[in-house]
């Protein structure tokens, strides 16, 4: 199974102690500029998607949801979740930790994009 968006090490890591103390997470990526350019980690609800976002798919068991406009500039790639230093200026829940979250990206090959077509078939 191709995965639309997965994790790095370090990403679950963070994503592991912050499941500890606030328990169940949500991400969210709009299109919007500023805060929104980069993934936003809250807890699992704190955050009302509504009809014009749709789920990527999960990273530790936490869903991984993209504003649709969004999607259309991102379905060709495969999104990786991981950090860096530094302080976003948003809600996310990492903030606190001096890190933040951000994307990595790659092209998925042709085949993977077939495979993804099949996946959404069934």
């Amino acid at each position: 199974m191709i995965k639309r968006v997965d994790a790095s090490e370090e990403a679950l890591q963070v994503i592991a102690q912050l499941q500890e103390r606030y328990g169940a997470l949500m991400f969210h990526q709009s299109g919007g500029c500023c805060d929104g350019s980069q993934p936003m980690c809250f807890e699992d609800g704190d955050f009302k998607v509504g009809e014009s976002d749709i789920l990527l798919g999960t990273v530790a068991n936490c869903p991984f949801y993209m504003s649709r406009d969004q999607f259309e500039y991102w379905k060709h790639t495969q999104l990786t979740l991981h950090i860096t230093k530094g302080r976003g200026s948003s809600f996310s829940l990492e903030i606190p930790m001096g890190i933040r979250f951000i994307i990595k990206s790659r092209l998925f090959t042709d085949e993977e994009l077939q495979i993804l077509e099949s996946q959404q078939e069934s």
